[in-house]
């Protein structure tokens, strides 16, 4: 298993193509979810993945503070293999980049609801009330180092 970090200015096509195939399967078809993944923060961030041999077995991308956020923030996380601290792997990935590339001091996530325990394992906090996004509740979350 490898794990991968690069700014979307140094991502190939193929890699490009992998990581949208895998967001469309998750958040898209898995959830049911018909909404924008793709979008133009994409371009701006930092994209984290864990490879086998063959496929992207977890995803998260790590975005500067002012994309999309006033904090630097990670989002898109995905465990292709669930139950197996491939999702613990990323989110720590995510929290290194942020720190590392990015001099983050904290950061924001907003987490699905029902895995804010899994959030809070890594140290987030909810700070702030559920709201609903693209039908989905989710939660507002900190990690402040």
């Amino acid at each position: 298993m490898e794990l991968y970090v690069k700014h979307f200015s140094e991502l190939t096509t193929e890699e490009l193509f992998e990581i949208y195939k895998l967001r469309a399967l998750v958040f898209v078809v898995e959830q049911n979810c018909a909404y924008q993944d793709v979008d133009d923060a994409d371009k701006q961030a930092y994209h984290l993945w864990l490879k086998d041999e063959n496929d992207i077995v977890a995803y998260s991308r790590v975005l500067p503070k002012g994309v999309k956020h006033s904090e630097v923030s990670i989002g898109r996380v995905i465990s292709a293999r669930r139950r197996c601290g491939l999702g613990s792997k990323i989110v720590r990935s995510g929290i290194e980049v942020a720190k590392n590339k990015l001099n983050a001091e904290r950061i924001f996530i907003e987490a699905q609801s029902y895995a804010r325990e899994f959030y809070e394992k890594s140290g987030f906090k909810q700070n702030g009330n559920e709201f609903m996004e693209d039908g989905i509740p989710h939660i507002p979350m900190i990690l402040t180092f």
